[in-house]
């Protein structure tokens, strides 16, 4: 098969992958350091590389689902909370191997549609790469991140655009 042939084929395999469907197998630290790198191959207007990744694998998971089910409980009126989506938060954060924060850094040297845009296809090269590694993966972008600035040490500049789980399938 020819490189055209295989990138097709790759790009047709992408797929969301959701933590429920993760086996418990780990992901290798050389796949996940090659997971990055692609991401930051993306292409980026005046090379402001606007992405910023946080990983969380072990305690450092089990925390960020702990915070975010507490921002959940603490934002939502008490008529609107559901013990469903808290529980399921923990779940999804919990049963991924590894949460990736997907963060964008606002340089002010090019519009901040152009890095959105560039991290957007840094997540996208994330996918490809997962889909080539049979890892699975997904990007969720819930209203509640916004609310990790303190965690994920984020600046006045900068915006969460979610969370990039991923999971051996």
């Amino acid at each position: 098969m020819n490189k055209a042939e295989v990138l097709k084929e790759i790009i047709e395999q992408r797929r969301s992958v959701f933590p429920k469907d993760y086996n418990e197998n780990e992901i290798s630290q050389e796949i996940i350091d090659e997971i990055l790198h692609s991401a930051t191959l993306a292409p980026n207007h005046k090379r402001t590389k606007p992405w910023r990744f946080k990983i969380f694998k072990g305690e450092e998971k089990a925390k960020l689902a702990l915070e975010m089910q507490s921002i959940y409980k603490a934002t939502q009126p008490e008529h609107l909370f559901l013990e469903k989506k808290y529980n399921d938060i923990g779940f999804k954060i919990n049963k991924a191997d590894v949460v990736v924060s997907i963060v964008v850094n606002f340089s002010g040297m090019v519009p901040e549609w152009e890095e959105i845009a560039a991290v957007s296809m840094a997540v996208q090269n994330m996918y490809l790469t997962c889909t080539a590694n049979q890892i699975g993966c997904y990007w969720s972008s819930p209203k509640i991140v916004e609310q990790l600035k303190e965690s994920l040490r984020i600046e006045e500049n900068q915006k969460c655009l979610g969370l990039f789980y991923m999971g051996q399938i």
